[in-house]
């Protein structure tokens, strides 16, 4: 009885949803990419994601890309003086061994140029990472609300 009542337990958790997506690289773990939903004629968007590095060596985020987009960087946003420049990235963005890569609003981030049509809620959307030394994966960015901060993903870890 003991037995049938374990394997019923495992076969529930095995069929429960997770809340999160993650995807993972050789010892590159991506925690819960996304993006925010987009309005009809609003051309870009922004994609986020958190990489943590469980190896021993240092990787490199050094591109991006997406059939849903004309065109995709990696950016930076900062302010100066009152006003927010966003700037692509050049050289890529470094991941250090043990250590975690953040691209959430406000700072680093995948910049979606040309949108060929809206973020529609609940979506998924396709994004290639390429990384120096793991390597590609086409993870994907879950469409959240346009109120949507990220916060909600990062406390499910």
């Amino acid at each position: 009885m003991k037995r049938i009542l374990a394997g019923l337990t495992c076969a529930v958790a095995v069929a429960t949803p997770v809340l999160a997506h993650e995807f993972k690289l050789g010892s590159l773990e991506i925690a819960h990419p996304w993006t925010r939903q987009t309005a009809p004629g609003q051309r870009n968007g922004g994609g986020f994601l958190v990489v943590t590095n469980k190896g021993r060596a240092a990787d490199q985020l050094v591109d991006v890309a997406s059939p849903v987009a004309d065109k995709v960087e990696l950016h930076t946003m900062s302010m100066d003086g009152g006003i927010m420049r966003m700037r692509p990235v050049t050289g890529g963005l470094p991941i250090p061994a043990g250590g975690t890569l953040t691209l959430a609003p406000g700072g680093y981030h995948v910049m979606l140029i040309g949108l060929k049509a809206p973020l529609t809620l609940g979506t998924m959307v396709p994004l290639t990472l390429r990384f120096a030394r793991a390597g590609t994966i086409t993870v994907q960015l879950k469409v959240e609300p346009v109120s949507f901060t990220g916060e909600a993903a990062h406390e499910q870890h």
